[in-house]
């Protein structure tokens, strides 16, 4: 090569590499790489395609005749997959092809016809950049044996060239894109997150949607528990998608729910083609659909729904489509979420607002220094204040506080349990209300508070003076007739001697019997009444068990006997005696075996048992009747206490709870153990007599 021919290699290397370097967008690059080899080596048309990383292709260029067409990368799809390019693309060797119609490689259409352009000569070489294959250059002249030797050398030059500068302008471009589509995210992430409500969240991803895919309409489904997708919203820039609402698409079927299933988008430029959409469910548009995306909607990693666009503008998606519309769906998923979530805790603030205003409680809300900040109705009507005054004072002003429940500063409520005492509402113009109150510290706006519940118990208080009053009157009206009664029948018993018929005999038994037991009745009532009153047990004395068990179930033993019930016995040998009040305990005996009488089946068996427990004597009395429920064995003990159902019986309810406060006043404890159906035991601890002086 002379020194001319050298310098215009150089000259010529120059040009092309300045022309290639001067862009970076990458659609003018190939359309300059392209206009440049045709202008150097020659030719009447040419091509190049562009491949992604993946080596799929992504853009092309194609020039005929020095004028520049964008024809789509599709349309050359069948050149790079089994024409001469895709020789080339398989094999990353350059092809020169001096008469395209004696080589196979060359991929023949109906213009190559002998009668049309006929045969041609070709040159093909693979653009390689740091050894990755980023396109393929294809030439063309008309005339077979055209290209010469210089010209493949001269091509492949400018294709070494061309490599790096489209590797760049992808780069450049792919970022560009990314950039796009990150600028196209935030916007959307901005104007999807402004609300909170979620029918206004759905339009707002719609339109978002609808803006950046650029499609004739799009819609938004949600999974239903069952795997269903109902379409919950859609949008169009005509309104003619209100049919779309409501669609159902059943679990499984269709290319929807290949994208529920499997969490990735789809593209489907013509649906018809694919044999997994199922036209009765997903053509759910009156428009024809005819170009079809589908996004999966994400929540916390589980797809909860998707979008779907229909038909693009252009005719076709672009390469951005997907990654866009799965963009948008990532951010829906966040926001539908919070929207829920919001519609949910609103819903229960309503519920709770609800509940709050129609208890039939008052209820007040306070801080922590007792002021209070709300109220509801119920308290309003009952202390005569309106909301705003009630809001203005503190619960000190509205109640006098139990300071040994609450202690100062209402220390006694920062442990979170709930507090009850009995007081008085101090209501308007000097009203006082017996109230029981129920105070715990709450959480209220973000903040700790106290809550109060003030129940009115007028009408309970009534009732039980009306109770203390006919108590009183059964103390004063009826003791002292009665024990005129228990005289006049001892009298009689003994006027008559021993004269009597078995017959009289047997009533004037049943007489003293019953008197007896209205007696028990009416000293139980007594007692009740003065333990509650913190008065102390009567005299005590040193018992021994056995004797007094005889006692009380003589009392009993005509019941039992009517009954034909039977008892066993199981007391401790040698037990020692007990220190107590022994008509007071003698009474509580009688009343469980009365009870225990009374619940047990018709000639069941009861059992009575007896240990020393330390320097107490346990007893237990053990039924088997219906048992005690757990939720009822603690109210059992309560005053005027009866159970309801099968286990019901007539009565005042007093029995157990003499029991209770009899044992109770001795030191000891009583208590039952039950399940259903298997009867009950009741259990008591007395107090043992071996420290008392008398048993020395």
């Amino acid at each position: 090569m002379t020194l001319k021919e050298t310098r215009s290699s150089l000259e010529l290397l120059y040009n092309i590499s300045r022309e290639l370097a001067s862009a970076l967008d990458l659609r003018t690059v190939l359309t300059r790489v392209v206009l440049q080899s045709l202008k150097y080596v020659g030719g009447e048309r040419g091509s190049l395609v562009v491949f992604d990383e993946q080596g799929k292709p992504m853009d092309a260029a194609i020039v005929i005749g020095l004028q520049v067409h964008n024809q789509k990368t599709q349309q050359l799809s069948e050149t790079t997959e089994r024409g001469l390019a895709g020789w080339v693309v398989r094999n990353r060797k350059s092809a020169w092809i001096p008469d395209t119609s004696k080589d196979e490689r060359w991929l023949r259409r109906p213009d190559d016809a002998p009668d049309k352009s006929g045969p041609k000569s070709a040159l093909c070489v693979p653009l390689l950049a740091r050894e990755q294959l980023v396109g393929v250059l294809t030439l063309v002249h008309s005339a077979p044996g055209a290209f010469q030797q210089d010209h493949f050398d001269l091509v492949q030059v400018i294709a070494d060239q061309a490599g790096i500068a489209i590797l760049n302008a992808r780069l450049y471009t792919e970022s560009q894109r990314q950039a796009r589509i990150m600028t196209a995210m935030v916007k959307s992430s901005a104007t999807i997150n402004a609300s909170v409500h979620l029918d206004d969240v759905l339009e707002r991803i719609l339109k978002e949607a609808n803006q950046a895919m650029q499609v004739e309409t799009v819609a938004l489904a949600l999974l239903e528990p069952s795997g269903d997708l109902i379409f919950r919203d859609a949008f169009s820039q005509d309104d003619t998608c209100n049919n779309i609402i409501g669609r159902r698409i059943p679990f499984g079927i269709g290319v929807a729910s290949s994208v529920v299933k499997e969490g990735e988008g789809i593209i489907l430029p013509n649906v018809m083609d694919d044999e997994r959409f199922v036209p009765k469910y997903e053509q759910f548009s009156d428009e024809n659909i005819n170009s079809l995306a589908y996004a999966p909607i994400f929540s916390k990693g589980q797809v909860i729904g998707l979008l779907a666009a229909i038909n693009p503008l252009s005719g076709v998606f672009d390469r951005d489509a997907l990654p866009v519309l799965s963009g948008i769906g990532n951010l829906a998923g966040s926001a539908i979420q919070n929207a829920q979530l919001f519609e949910l805790l609103q819903a229960a603030q309503k519920h709770y607002q609800e509940l709050y205003d129609d208890s039939i409680d008052p209820i007040l809300i306070t801080d922590l220094e007792g002021n209070i900040l709300e109220t509801n109705r119920q308290a309003v009507s009952l202390s005569g204040f309106t909301q705003e005054q009630l809001r203005n004072m503190n619960i000190l002003n509205l109640h006098k506080l139990d300071s040994e429940r609450l202690g100062t500063d209402f220390n006694g409520l920062m442990n979170g349990l709930t507090r009850e005492y009995e007081s008085n509402l101090l209501g308007k113009n000097g009203l006082e209300i017996p109230i029981e109150v129920y105070a715990r510290r709450v959480k209220f706006d973000d903040t700790e508070a106290f809550q109060w519940i003030l129940r009115d118990i007028k009408a309970r208080k009534e009732l039980d003076a009306l109770r203390e009053d006919l108590t009183s009157m059964i103390f004063h009206d009826v003791r002292s007739p009665l024990a005129n009664v228990v005289s006049s029948l001892d009298l009689l018993t003994t006027l008559m001697g021993e004269s009597r018929d078995e017959s009289l005999d047997s009533v004037l038994k049943i007489a003293k019997r019953s008197t007896a037991r209205i007696q028990r009745l009416i000293n139980s009532l007594l007692d009740i009444n003065r333990l509650e009153a913190g008065k102390t047990i009567g005299l005590q004395q040193v018992v021994h068990l056995p004797g007094l068990l005889d006692e009380a179930l003589d009392a009993v033993l005509p019941m039992m006997e009517v009954r034909r019930q039977t008892i066993t016995t199981d007391i401790q040998p040698d037990l020692p005696p007990m220190w107590i009040d022994v008509d007071m305990i003698r009474r509580v005996l009688v009343n469980l075996f009365e009870n225990a009488s009374k619940f047990s089946i018709p000639e069941g068996k009861l059992s009575i048992g007896a240990r020393q427990d330390g320097d107490w004597e346990k007893i237990w009395i053990q039924d088997n009747g219906p048992g005690i429920p757990p939720v009822d064995q603690e109210r059992i003990f309560d005053k005027y206490t009866r159970l309801n159902g099968e286990q019901s019986s007539n009565g005042l309810g007093v029995g157990l709870a003499f029991c209770r406060l009899a044992v109770l006043a001795h030191g000891g404890r009583i208590w039952v153990e039950s399940e259903p159906g298997n009867g009950a035991c009741f259990f008591i601890t007395l107090p043992l007599a071996k420290e008392h002086p008398l048993t020395k």
